[in-house]
């Protein structure tokens, strides 16, 4: 198949993509650029490889066996013990990890919707959630997926032609991409790779490549689509991140949407605000959609549920979820605050799914030929160690401060 048949048939990429170019993404990369200007792009460097190798590994499980990784967990352990204690811990770091991240993608799209009407937050964040849910009620999976896509684009382009027209210093981004954590941003690189290497988009991914692929044959494409979509992904939050660095003072604290908005003066002039503003919705509301779903996928797998879009109990717990967000967004909370603390939450709960995800790719009788060779291996023990040693260094700081 050739490369252009393999682009049309991008779809559950995109799934991942609108989930991890949320609010969170925009609000942490702005905040990044504008404090530490440059310096810390190869933050995301190392998180879009790392997204890269463990969503492939997860669409590859789901691919070839069939099955989720809930239920590929579920399935793991004869142990009842065991698999008792890996359920439970599955599903509380797929709850916080989804409450806590709902709650700033509904915020996000809020705070932006919020700048345009002069409406409150505590007013668009529930409206927000319940369009979203009357979405996800259709079940309709093609549907919710093009629109995904499409505002992913319209948001997309928006920010890499602002970075282009500002004329970035290209010596100091080259010099950006030298790993290095700078006093006090251990937190933010911790949110960073939280934002982008999204703990429940790997059970998504599972599910939903079930959608689109029939098995193991389908496997080129597949790994087209993840690869594609995430590299936009990362294309997008590297032009946040060069936008605010170029625009901002370095050592800027970005305090509200406000603020965030000014890096597009020099592209959109007295129309930045109105145009940051539609693009946090739109990051807002894909994200808002898709972590209720994600958190329904893991759920429902792991406790031996049906992963139907329509049953009772799944949509049960995409409810719950969205519930959570609706209710934390109907608070008078700053929303740079809180979005910026879910994706650190994010970070902190991603090894324990890592360190999941990679023990059930080893599973020759759930995977035959399609395991992880020593690369994909060694490449999984580097990422998960490295977000280890950022998580440690961010509970750290904290304690500290």
């Amino acid at each position: 198949m050739g490369i252009v048949e393999r682009l049309k048939a991008i779809g559950p990429g995109a799934l991942v993509a609108a989930a991890f170019v949320g609010p969170g993404t925009v609000t942490t990369a702005s905040v990044i650029g504008a404090e530490y200007a440059y310096l810390l792009l190869w933050t995301i460097a190392f998180s879009i490889v790392a997204t890269m190798v463990l969503q492939e590994m997860s669409a590859r499980l789901g691919l070839v066996s069939r099955e989720g990784l809930g239920e590929a967990l579920r399935n793991e352990f004869s142990n009842p013990i065991v698999r008792t204690a890996t359920v439970g811990l599955v599903v509380a770091a797929i709850g916080i990890g989804t409450a806590a991240f709902q709650t700033g993608n509904i915020v996000g799209g809020a705070a932006g919707l919020a700048t345009i009407t002069g409406v409150s937050e505590t007013v668009w964040g529930p409206l927000i959630g319940l369009v979203a849910g009357a979405l996800l009620w259709t079940g309709n999976y093609k549907l919710i997926e093009r629109v995904f896509i499409g505002l992913v684009t319209i948001m997309g382009l928006a920010f890499v032609v602002n970075a282009i027209m500002v004329r970035p210093d290209f010596g100091a981004i080259a010099g950006g991409l030298v790993p290095r954590v700078p006093d006090g941003s251990a937190y933010l690189i911790a949110g960073l790779v939280g934002t982008t290497v999204v703990g429940y988009n790997l059970f998504l991914h599972a599910s939903t490549v079930q959608e689109r692929w029939d098995g193991p044959e389908d496997l080129a494409e597949c790994r087209t689509d993840t690869i594609a979509m995430v590299a936009i992904g990362g294309i997008i939050t590297t032009s946040i991140v060069v936008t605010a660095a170029a625009v901002f003072p370095e050592g800027t604290s970005i305090e509200n949407v406000g603020e965030m908005a000014d890096q597009l003066e020099p592209v959109f002039g007295g129309y930045a605000m109105t145009f940051f503003a539609v693009g946090l919705f739109a990051a807002g509301f894909t994200s808002a959609m898709s972590a209720p779903l994600a958190g329904a996928y893991a759920t429902a797998g792991a406790l031996g549920w049906e992963r139907d879009l329509t049953s009772t109990r799944f949509r049960a717990i995409w409810v719950a979820i969205l519930g959570v967000g609706i209710v934390f967004s109907a608070l008078d909370y700053s929303p740079v605050e809180i979005i910026v603390f879910a994706q650190v939450a994010n970070g902190l709960l991603l090894p324990i799914l890592a360190v999941f995800l990679i023990y059930a790719m080893n599973n020759e009788s759930l995977l035959g030929e399609y395991t992880n060779g020593t690369l994909q291996n060694v490449l999984g023990a580097v990422i998960t160690l490295v977000v280890v040693g950022l998580g440690l260094q961010t509970l750290y700081d904290v304690l500290l401060a």
